[in-house]
């Protein structure tokens, strides 16, 4: 009875219900200690957003460091105007489709906003299942507000690791008066620097740096130990972040074109290249032209043809059997007067 319970325990698949981090090993896994040697050695870290399978899978063979599955999920993929709708519910599939797709990034998912400010048992456990179910190896959280510094304590104290963001912090739009820069003035700019270094305090292992002018970047850099991370913070940080839609241009309609941040740089149109794409399928499938025999792969013998036909006429199915028989005598036609076509 153990032995048949051991050979079924042995064809489970793994972790069905519960993915959870994958171990961090040289090797395959990008871990921390390799991030902080790449700071310790003057390299820039790469990260880049993502928020499901296929961009994760590109991530991962483009080597990029970090993969952060982001809030910003709520206005990229879900189509809100802000960050504030997404549930912690959703921000798992996101993590675990991408859990999936990525085996090389350390992988780091997004607190949404009302999942961890109400107390540090909240958000420790909302960080659990981010870890647990999500996939993830890492959590970040925004802000720099006391209970949110002492909610990032009890998740590093937790056993899992964190990384802090401050400048604009795009949970907080209600206090801040919308998407604006920070540390434009000197109470603001003093401001971060402070920040940062309260969640370095707490064991922070990284700090994303948003929207702040370069000079404060510059100076928040230079004050830390750990790695800062910058988005729209200009060239003094220890790495960059973007978001996988923004860098690769795939989203060209006007309303979008509004909203993309100043600090992204397109990397690509990829948006154009779907656009005429989907365009291209729509005026060959209104003429007719998709699919033609070379996408029409699968046969069927004449001598099943010839029973086919048979047993339609027998089921009263004459027009049925007409329209089988005209369709293999079109393919066949098509397929003759594609071999002739001589190649040019």
């Amino acid at each position: 009875m153990l032995r048949f319970a051991r050979r079924l325990l042995s064809n489970m698949p793994e972790s069905t219900v519960y993915g959870g981090p994958k171990p961090q090993t040289e090797g395959r896994r990008v871990t921390l200690n390799q991030l902080r040697l790449k700071h310790r050695r003057g390299e820039a870290i790469t990260v880049v957003t993502a928020y499901d399978y296929p961009s994760a899978v590109h991530i991962d063979l483009a080597g990029i460091d970090v993969c952060l599955v982001g809030d910003s999920a709520s206005m990229v993929v879900h189509g809100h105007d802000t960050t504030l709708p997404i549930s912690l519910d959703e921000m798992l599939v996101h993590c675990r489709a991408v859990a999936r797709g990525a085996s090389r990034p350390l992988l780091v998912g997004d607190l949404p906003f009302g999942s961890y400010e109400s107390s540090s048992s909240q958000a420790v456990n909302t960080a659990v299942r981010v870890l647990k179910e999500g996939g993830m190896d890492a959590i970040k959280l925004e802000g720099g507000a006391p209970s949110r510094i002492s909610a990032a304590k009890a998740i590093v104290e937790a056993g899992i690791a964190v990384m802090g963001h401050v400048g604009l912090t795009p949970q907080a739009i209600s206090v801040l008066g919308g998407f604006r820069p920070q540390g434009k003035t000197v109470c603001s700019a003093v401001k971060v620097v402070e920040t940062a270094l309260a969640l370095q305090e707490v064991g922070c292992f990284s700090v994303v740096l948003e929207c702040v002018p370069g000079p404060v970047a510059a100076a928040t850099t230079s004050a830390l130990q750990i790695p800062t991370i910058g988005i729209g913070a200009g060239p003094y940080c220890s790495g960059q972040v973007l978001v996988y839609h923004d860098l690769l241009g795939m989203l060209q309609h006007p309303h979008h074109a509004k909203v993309t941040p100043k600090f992204c740089k397109q990397y690509g149109r990829v948006g154009d290249m779907i656009n005429k794409s989907l365009s291209d399928f729509k005026q060959e499938v209104e003429n007719r032209i998709f699919p033609g025999p070379s996408h029409t792969p699968y046969k069927i013998g004449e001598d099943d043809v010839d029973g086919f036909l048979k047993e339609l006429e027998k089921l009263g199915l004459k027009e049925a059997a007409a329209a089988a028989a005209s369709a293999v005598e079109n393919l066949e036609k098509i397929g003759r007067s594609s071999m002739e076509t001589p190649a040019r």
